[in-house]
C-alpha cells in the first residue's frame, strides 16, 4: 500500500517571506479542503497506530484522519475533541515532528503524514461555523474546582472537569486569558483570535474565567478553600526571566524574551503610539538562545523594523531545541544564525545604551546529561558584533510568588512544584499542579497531557 501513496506531505500554503516580514499576519495559511483530503489519504490506517502513543493526550489519530479522507470534517473534529479541547492551537504550535509524526509508520520510508496540519484544518473548519457544537456534559456534581492560570494546562483541566459536571473557576493574573498562548507566542504563529475562540468554547462548557486575579496576592490557596472550592489546580507556567549573569545585562536596550514578547503579543507595543506600550526598536539586534522563544524573538524584532537580526547560539544547528520549521522560517526571513557562539559581555556607551555584544567562538566537546555535546570555548577567539539591542531567550524559571505564600506546598531546589507524575497531586491535600510549573519550560501539548491526567485524578478525588 505504501508504494501507492505520495512520498511527500502536501505543502503548506504560506505568505511569501518578503511579504510576511512586513506584517504580523499568520505565516502558514492552512490547507484547502482538497489538500486536506489528499493528505489524509496518505495515512496507512495502521492497526497498532504508533502515532496515538506518540500523542501526549492520546488522540485517536487514524480515526480522525479517516474522517477527513471521507470528507466528514464534523466527525473528525468531534473525534479530536474527545481528548483535546484546544485543537486549533495544537495544530499550529505542537512539535508534531518530535511526537506523533516522529513515529508515523509511513515516515519510515517516506515523509510522515502531516498530522498537525490536518488537526489545524478540521479545527479551523469548525471555528468557521456559526456556532461550535458542545460535547455532552455530565449532570452537575455540586463540586467546585479552582484553576490557577489560563495557559494550556489550566484550560485543559478546566474543560475536562466542566465536562464531568464540576463547577470550575479559572483565575488568570493578566487581563486576557490564554497564558503563554496569548503573551508568549507571536500573532504570526498563533493568531490571538484563535486563542479567544478556543477560550470561548471552554467558557461555553460552563467554566468561569476571572482575569486580573493574582493568586498569591489577591487570594491565597487557603482562601480559595475557605471560599468553598473543593480542589485546586496550579497551572501558572514558568515565566520568571533568566539572564546569563554577564557584564552589561543592565544596559538600556537589553530585554528578557518574556518582557519583549509580552509587550508585543499581549500589549500591542508594535502598534505604538496607538497602544501606549513602547518597545525599543533597534536597527541591529542580537537574540541569545536556540529555542522556539528565541526564534519568535528574532522574527518579532525583524517585523518591528530591525535591519539586521542575529541569533546567537552556543551549540550547532543539530543541537537546536527549536522546531526545524521555525528555524527554516527564520532563515528564509533573513535572520542570521550564529552557531557555536557564546556571549561574554554586553558593551555600552557612556549614556548606558547597548552598542555591541562581545562573543567567543565555541567547539563541541563531550556529550552532557541531555545527550547533547557540550560547547567548549576556543581560546583567543573573542569578537564583537555591533548591535543596539539584545534579547535574552535562554529559558525561564519558576515564579516563586505562589509557592512562597502556600504553606506545605513542596518545591524542588529550582523552585518548581513537586507533583506526582501520573496524577499531579502535590504535598497539599486537594491541591494539584501540572505543566511548566512542575516540569520547567516544555511544550504546549506536554502541559496539556499532564493536565489531562490531573483532571482525571481531580475528578476521582472530588467524587470520592
Amino acid at each position: 500500500m505504501a508504494d501507492r501513496v505520495s512520498p511527500h506531505k502536501e505543502k503548506m500554503p504560506c505568505q511569501e517571506s518578503t511579504v510576511r516580514i512586513k506584517n504580523f499576519s499568520e505565516v502558514a495559511l492552512g490547507y484547502t479542503e482538497e489538500q486536506a483530503v489528499k493528505e489524509a489519504k496518505r495515512c496507512l490506517g495502521c492497526k497498532n497506530a504508533p502515532c496515538v502513543a506518540g500523542c501526549p493526550v492520546g488522540i485517536d489519530i487514524p480515526a480522525f484522519i479517516e474522517c477527513i479522507a471521507k470528507k466528514n470534517f464534523k466527525a473528525a473534529i468531534h473525534k479530536i475533541k474527545e481528548k483535546n479541547s484546544l485543537p486549533a492551537i495544537c495544530g499550529r504550535v505542537c512539535p508534531q515532528e518530535d511526537q506523533c509524526e516522529k513515529v508515523c509508520t509511513l515516515g519510515k520510508k517516506y515523509e510522515p503524514v502531516a498530522i498537525g496540519r490536518l488537526e489545524r484544518f478540521v479545527a479551523d473548519y469548525e471555528l468557521r461555523q456559526e456556532k461550535v457544537e458542545l460535547p455532552r456534559i455530565s449532570s452537575r456534581t455540586g463540586k467546585r474546582a479552582a484553576v490557577i492560570g489560563s495557559g494550556p494546562a489550566g484550560l485543559t483541566v478546566a474543560a475536562e472537569l466542566a465536562r464531568r459536571g464540576h463547577s470550575v473557576t479559572v483565575f488568570e493574573a493578566l487581563h486576557k486569558p490564554g497564558g503563554v498562548l496569548i503573551y508568549g507566542i507571536p500573532e504570526f504563529r498563533l493568531p490571538k483570535k484563535i486563542v479567544a475562540k478556543e477560550v470561548n468554547f471552554i467558557e461555553r462548557l460552563g467554566v468561569e474565567v476571572k482575569t486580573d486575579h493574582v493568586v498569591g496576592k489577591i487570594l491565597t490557596i487557603n482562601e480559595l478553600f475557605d471560599k468553598g472550592f473543593d480542589a485546586v489546580f496550579i497551572g501558572i507556567g514558568a515565566g520568571l526571566p533568566k539572564f546569563m549573569d554577564i557584564g552589561g545585562e543592565n544596559l538600556n536596550g537589553v530585554y528578557s524574551a518574556n518582557e519583549f514578547l509580552t509587550r508585543v503579543n499581549l500589549m500591542n507595543a508594535h502598534l505604538f503610539p496607538e497602544y501606549d506600550t513602547p518597545v525599543k526598536k533597534s536597527r541591529r539586534v542580537a537574540v541569545v538562545g536556540g529555542g522556539n522563544v528565541a526564534m519568535d524573538s528574532c522574527r518579532v524584532a525583524l517585523r518591528l523594523g530591525s535591519e539586521k537580526v542575529y541569533n546567537i547560539y552556543r551549540r550547532s544547528r543539530n543541537e537546536m531545541p527549536a522546531r526545524k520549521e521555525e528555524v527554516e522560517n527564520a532563515e528564509k526571513e533573513g535572520i542570521e544564525l550564529r552557531f557555536l557562539t557564546l556571549p561574554e559581555r554586553i558593551i555600552g556607551n557612556d549614556k548606558g545604551w547597548v552598542t555591541g555584544i562581545e562573543c567567543i567562538r565555541m567547539e563541541l566537546g563531550e556529550e552532557d546529561e541531555s545527550g547533547r555535546r557540550s560547547p567548549v570555548p576556543v581560546r583567543g577567539s573573542s569578537f564583537v558584533i555591533d548591535v543596539e539591542g539584545v534579547i535574552m531567550a535562554i529559558g525561564a524559571g519558576a515564579n516563586p510568588l505562589l509557592p512562597a505564600v502556600t504553606e506545605g506546598l513542596g518545591t524542588d531546589e529550582r523552585g518548581y512544584i513537586v507533583a506526582d507524575g501520573e496524577t499531579g497531586a502535590t504535598s497539599r491535600k486537594g491541591v494539584y499542579a501540572g505543566g511548566d510549573i512542575v516540569t520547567g519550560s516544555a511544550t504546549v501539548i506536554s502541559a496539556m497531557g499532564a493536565a489531562r491526567k490531573s483532571a482525571l485524578a481531580i475528578d476521582k478525588y472530588l467524587m470520592s
